[in-house]
């Protein structure tokens, strides 16, 4: 267990929590656990987020990109990561923030990017509410009434073959690109599916359901092992990569992401699919037990961390093997030529 001691001698405080807590299994009145708990709120990570947060709650467009509603979704998945409880006073504005902003039928306003205009001609798309869903579920309000009215709305999106669909417009379902297609869905988006699958991932009861379940089973089917990616999305939480896109928002194939999922909806280590993930996560593990995070090497133990919780969290005998075929994927296929 060499990277026991290089991430405890991590500067960061919530790193350093987050491992006895989650790796070592530390009980929370352990007087280590109880000084780093204490200690988290002038960890960097922290301490340059909350100053930033509005009188209202929110968060100004400059810490994400777009509108204030995305970038306060993004501060609270940030929260939830770094483990802040749903009582915490910054969490709670920054909830009752998101919620204000919700519909009436429980979805959020269509974000629009207004440099690109992505949104432009869509009555609806599910990243729209996904986004926003996902940071309170991320901070313990997966079970508030008011996101299970989000939740209805973002199931009742889906389409028959279990895919979330890039979005429609006058009731015709959106062009999907082919960095975002399915490798078993004609009209699923792999970015929308992913960000209603994290929501649901998050949720006590419905992250063992039928739905989440078959969005994984659609994610696990598309057989890519992209290296550089790899730790993505937790350098975006952390805020080392920049939160840009709409549409785009989940168009890096982050295995380390589909291992969080897989590990949240307990899928089983013995599913072929995610045995041969795991063998490849295992050739591109570096020195000492870490794994590294190529665009950003500070990342690294954050990564490592993250890698390591998903895989504790994988049990073969609570597990459910999904019977999706894996299937090679190119994003835009060469056209055969006419001679």
């Amino acid at each position: 267990m060499t990277w026991a001691p290089l991430l405890l001698a991590d500067p960061s405080a919530c790193l350093r929590w987050l491992v006895l807590r989650d790796l070592l299994q530390l009980p929370e009145d352990h007087p280590e656990v109880r000084e780093l708990e204490a200690a988290r709120i002038n960890d960097p990570l922290v301490a340059g987020l909350l100053p930033q947060q509005q009188a209202d709650g929110s968060w100004k467009p400059d810490l994400g990109s777009g509108s204030a509603l995305k970038s306060t979704a993004l501060a609270l998945a940030r929260l939830g990561y770094l483990g802040f409880p749903p009582d915490h006073p910054a969490v709670l504005r920054a909830a009752e923030y998101l919620f204000s902003q919700q519909e009436s039928d429980g979805s959020w306003p269509l974000i629009e990017r207004p440099d690109h205009q992505e949104g432009v001609g869509y009555d609806s798309i599910p990243l729209q509410t996904a986004l926003p869903l996902r940071g309170l579920a991320a901070c313990g309000f997966a079970a508030d009434p008011r996101a299970e009215r989000a939740f209805e709305w973002l199931l009742a999106q889906r389409l028959p073959d279990g895919a979330w669909p890039t979005g429609k417009a006058a009731g015709v379902l959106g062009f999907v690109a082919g960095y975002r297609r399915l490798a078993h869905s004609r009209w699923g988006c792999r970015s929308n599916t992913t960000g209603a699958l994290i929501c649901l991932s998050l949720h006590p009861q419905r992250r063992s359901g039928p739905e989440a379940r078959r969005a994984l089973d659609l994610l696990l089917g598309r057989e890519t092992r992209e290296r550089q990616p790899l730790g993505f999305e937790v350098a975006r939480l952390l805020g080392a990569e920049p939160a840009r896109g709409f549409f785009t928002y989940f168009a890096r194939f982050d295995l380390a992401l589909l291992l969080d999922l897989c590990s949240r909806v307990a899928a089983s280590p013995e599913d072929e699919r995610v045995a041969n993930l795991i063998a490849f996560l295992n050739q591109v593990k570096g020195g000492f037990g870490l794994w590294e995070y190529l665009p950003r090497p500070q990342i690294s133990r954050w990564l490592t961390f993250d890698l390591l919780r998903s895989l504790s969290r994988l049990h073969p005998e609570t597990g459910w093997v999904g019977l999706e075929p894996r299937t090679p994927f190119q994003a835009y296929p060469r056209s055969p030529r006419r001679y």
